[in-house]
């Protein structure tokens, strides 16, 4: 049995998404802004005010003081659900997989795509998402 391949770019769940919103029509990831991120084994930041200035295929999260703080760049298939009632975006990812992810290039958006497609890709073929 071969294993579902990752895609990176795609929300897996987009069910939180189907409640048609006018706020969300064009970008739903923007309605996401301020929600807390938490992965596996905690709390990693907030998705960023500056969300709107990456695709709409990830999510720009401030890590705050957790890693010196860096915003990093999750693609939105690294979400396992959306909590709107908690305001809070679950990824299945580590802590240490997030910190150790690629930083995200403004200028070289293709190159800072590539790197985290390729990143998050080989961590789902090293250890699979905890479900």
């Amino acid at each position: 049995m071969q294993p579902i391949p990752f895609i990176p770019w795609v929300w897996r769940d987009p069910s939180w998404t189907e409640e048609p919103r006018q706020d969300l029509d064009d970008r739903p990831d923007t309605g996401l802004i301020g929600y807390e991120v938490e992965a596996t084994d905690g709390g990693i930041g907030k998705v960023d005010e500056d969300n709107a200035k990456v695709p709409h295929d990830c999510l720009m999260v401030d890590t705050g003081p957790w890693i010196f703080g860096r915003k990093v760049v999750l693609p939105v298939g690294t979400v396992r659900h959306v909590d709107h009632a908690e305001r809070k975006v679950h990824v299945d990812r580590t802590k240490e997989q997030i910190k150790n992810a690629p930083e995200y290039d403004a200028d070289d958006h293709e190159g800072s795509r590539t790197r985290t497609g390729d990143y998050y890709s080989d961590s789902y073929r090293l250890m699979p998402p905890m479900l």
